[in-house]
């Protein structure tokens, strides 16, 4: 199946606190967002202003231009992916969009690494550290909380190569997942850890199977705040 990885950059400029919820500043606003196909087309998503220079933020249309074009290679048998993308990405181009039932149908069929780990070790995982522990070579060319800020400064085209590494990122950590049957990390205490991943599943697949073992956490995090969204925008089989 061939793999295509996916990733957007908000333009709202906010400073989250250790352990503080993102979503207590929603909702978010995309500035650019980037599709790579492992080997093929790469494509930069974004708007532009009266001057042609890029804008603040996808217009409607075009955000939802990027919508169709998933649809459209999930369509074509698509390995259609992305790290957090269930909860973060796809709902954020859906609310741009204005069609959060195309996004939560896209992401129903979508592959999600970070949500079927959660969904294994009961907490999430960053893609650096993934990356790291994985002997991926590729690093993030910026914190994203800094996208905001440089888009906003102007620095635009650094924030498009950071989106579109992301996408590159995803796709090759992919890739070793399937290679090794496992998924890897550097823990908060600098320690290489592993869990098997034996076949990536679909989101879909990953929401039916049983709860994560959280027993041991003091204030887990509800797997449902992954997909809620998705549930409300009415399109979940029954």
């Amino acid at each position: 199946m061939k793999l295509l990885s996916f990733d957007i950059e908000i333009s709202d400029v906010f400073e989250l606190e250790r352990y503080e919820d993102l979503e207590k500043y929603a909702p978010f606003h995309i500035s650019v967002a980037a599709t790579a196909v492992h080997n093929g087309e790469e494509r930069v998503w974004y708007s532009e202003d009266e001057k042609g220079h890029p804008a603040l933020n996808l217009t409607q249309q075009r955000a939802h231009e990027l919508l169709e074009y998933l649809d459209e290679m999930q369509q074509k048998k698509f390995m259609v992916c992305a790290w957090n993308g269930l909860s973060f990405d796809l709902k954020w181009i859906g609310y741009q969009a204005d069609d959060m039932a195309l996004a939560a149908r896209i992401a129903l069929k979508s592959y999600d690494p970070m949500f079927q780990f959660f969904n294994q070790a009961g907490f999430p995982v960053g893609l650096a550290k993934v990356a790291e522990a994985m002997g991926i070579s590729q690093e993030k060319l910026m914190d994203g909380a800094d996208a905001p800020k440089e888009w906003r400064a102007g620095n635009c085209q650094k924030v498009m190569d950071y989106c579109l590494g992301d996408c590159q990122m995803t796709n090759l950590i992919i890739l070793a997942i399937q290679k090794i049957k496992q998924v890897r990390w550097v823990t908060g205490r600098g320690y290489v850890s592993s869990k098997p991943m034996p076949r990536l599943k679909s989101v879909e697949e990953v929401i039916q199977d049983p709860e994560p073992d959280q027993s041991w956490m003091d204030t887990p995090m509800p797997k449902a705040k992954f997909y809620k969204w998705v549930l409300a925008a009415n399109v979940m089989k029954t």
